[in-house]
């Protein structure tokens, strides 16, 4: 994979991953000879996911049906199947607690590549059958001509401060004690400034001001990109919306770091390392 240049925070699922070759990509030569390099790997498929082995790392075997190429590795060609069942379920987490931080980007992208392949089958204009192509990176419809790509959904997810204290939620579905940061899809016509402030009013009834970037996580679940934030409130009075979170809190610098050490007297559970939310943490009090 390329050597990735030296970047903080650095998000679980960032990363270069493969070396994507795009110009490879429009050459049906090239991907032909690819196909039968004798180096060249398909990556393996199980339960929806792709496979890891013991030691977190992603699973390979000889090429078989070189439908979707993945990239080049260290001149390798990778290669994935399409897949009929693709995992989307996030409850899935839990099970690649264990995958490598390395191989994490082209985790995220094989799975949502795979997971759109499988949901995107047919013509959004004309609704015909449409074919693969660009190496599987694109759609092409045979009748109308219009070319389909990949879809990735815009997420802001963000801390609020004030005070020296921070703003996490809890969703209904979070297993027990574990708080976050607070998050939302960007809508039509949005600002990534306009969406965190957005977001924060509608969950938590607060107002922000100076919303600054952190950094950013591609989410394969099922296709996303996870915009990290930091604001600053004008006041921590809550009027929370139960409908979207069970509860919201204000937290001090020490409940963090109690959290991110694990610590028994920790007044909340922190996000796992996959999460970008424990990245803002660890970024906050760091700066």
């Amino acid at each position: 994979m390329p050597e990735r240049k030296s970047l903080r925070p650095d998000p679980f699922f960032a990363g270069p991953g493969l070396d994507r070759a795009d110009p490879a990509r429009g050459d049906p030569e090239r991907l032909a000879e690819f196909a039968t390099d004798p180096m060249a790997r398909e990556l393996i498929w199980s339960e929806g996911m792709p496979a890891l082995g013991e030691d977190g790392s992603l699973q390979w075997r000889g090429l078989a049906r070189p439908e979707l190429f993945l990239g080049l590795d260290a001149g390798k060609p990778c290669f994935s199947a399409l897949q009929k069942e693709v995992g989307s379920d996030p409850s899935v987490l839990p099970l690649i607690g264990s995958l490598s931080q390395a191989e994490a980007p082209l985790f995220a992208a094989a799975l949502s590549l795979a997971r759109w392949h499988s949901r995107h089958r047919f013509c959004a204009n004309c609704g015909m059958i449409s074919e693969l192509v660009r190496g599987g990176w694109s759609r092409r419809c045979p009748a109308c001509s219009a070319e389909h790509f990949p879809r990735v959904d815009p997420v802001v997810i963000m801390l609020a401060e004030c005070g020296g204290k921070l703003l996490l939620g809890r969703q209904y579905q979070y297993p027990p004690g574990r708080y976050s940061a607070l998050a939302g899809f960007v809508e039509v016509g949005e600002t990534f400034e306009d969406a965190v402030a957005r977001e924060l009013r509608e969950e938590s009834g607060i107002e922000v001001t100076d919303v600054t970037y952190v950094a950013s996580q591609p989410w394969p679940f099922p296709s996303s990109i996870m915009i990290g934030c930091m604001a600053k409130a004008t006041d921590t009075a809550l009027t929370i919306d139960h409908s979207e979170l069970e509860d919201a809190r204000w937290f001090s610098r020490d409940d963090v770091v109690a959290a991110l050490e694990g610590r028994e007297d920790a007044p909340f559970n922190a996000p796992n390392r996959y999460a970008i939310a424990r990245t803002l943490l660890e970024h906050w009090l760091a700066s």
